[in-house]
């Protein structure tokens, strides 16, 4: 006869045990930490298939690309390594088929992601997401309109009968891959802005009220940021984001009294 005293043994399995610990309920439905990784593991190789595709055809392009971005020198590169040229435009095919592919890649974060938000905050995520490669493409158009004006700041200091400009294609390409790629992250700016006001981390009156300080901290982000030294990327870079910052106070106003009217009585 068991001893009434003594505590009932649990039949569990140690294995169930540790996999019941591991399944989270989410609205009904449970994943295991291994359905987790398998479907991380399914979302990633899409994402690098998506890539390598796209990185083909960039490194086909990748000579006309490499024209167009030296096309505001006026003279040819120079290649100093073996391999340089070889590198450069192998890096350029990356770069192009990340671009290509980027809302793909996106769309498998967005899709990996989604399941761990609640539905308010996939609600106010879900439009942005392909509004956030469009604004990073608008900024790649934005750097190459400024190119030309640093290339021409830059390229003034040569001194005549002293010095003359001939810069390498690895030392040129790396310029202007850290130049697109601030201008790009740069108009990513007022989608930050929007979302931190959306899920309540950050309120329009703060922003309203903080005018002076965004200022001062757009210049040092556009000075530090920027590559060169020149004055021109980062005067520009500034404009154009204390720009964004007053647009999104303005729509994000609008937006406040649009709310504030449909919820009055007798809006309806």
């Amino acid at each position: 006869m068991a001893d009434p005293e003594l505590p009932a043994q649990s039949t569990t399995e140690p294995g169930a045990a540790l996999e019941g610990a591991l399944v989270a309920p989410d609205e009904g439905s449970t994943m295991s930490v291994v359905d987790h990784l398998a479907e991380l593991r399914q979302r990633l190789v899409i994402c690098v298939l998506a890539l390598l595709a796209a990185s083909v055809f960039g490194f086909i392009v990748a000579p006309q690309v490499l024209t167009l971005l030296a096309s505001p020198l006026g003279y040819p590169l120079q290649i100093i390594s073996v391999g340089g040229g070889f590198f450069v435009q192998l890096k350029l095919a990356l770069i192009v088929g990340l671009a290509i592919s980027l809302p793909i890649i996106l769309f498998q974060l967005w899709r990996f992601v989604s399941p761990g938000l609640t539905p308010r905050e996939r609600s106010v995520a879900r439009p942005w997401l392909p509004l956030g490669a469009i604004f990073f493409g608008v900024g790649l158009v934005v750097a190459y309109l400024v190119l030309p004006f640093a290339l021409g700041f830059l390229s003034s200091f040569a001194v005549p009968g002293v010095s003359e400009n001939h810069w390498t294609l690895e030392a040129y390409f790396d310029f202007v891959l850290l130049l697109f790629l601030a201008f790009g992250v740069v108009m990513e700016f007022p989608i930050v802005l929007v979302l931190l006001v959306r899920l309540h981390l950050l309120s329009l009156e703060r922003l309203r009220a903080n005018r002076r300080y965004a200022i001062l901290i757009i210049v040092i982000f556009a000075v530090v940021i920027t590559p060169g030294g020149d004055p021109i990327s980062p005067s520009i870079m500034s404009i154009v984001m204390y720009a964004l910052y007053e647009i999104t106070i303005q729509l994000l106003s609008r937006a406040e009294r649009s709310a504030t009217a449909a919820a009055a009585p007798g809006s309806g």
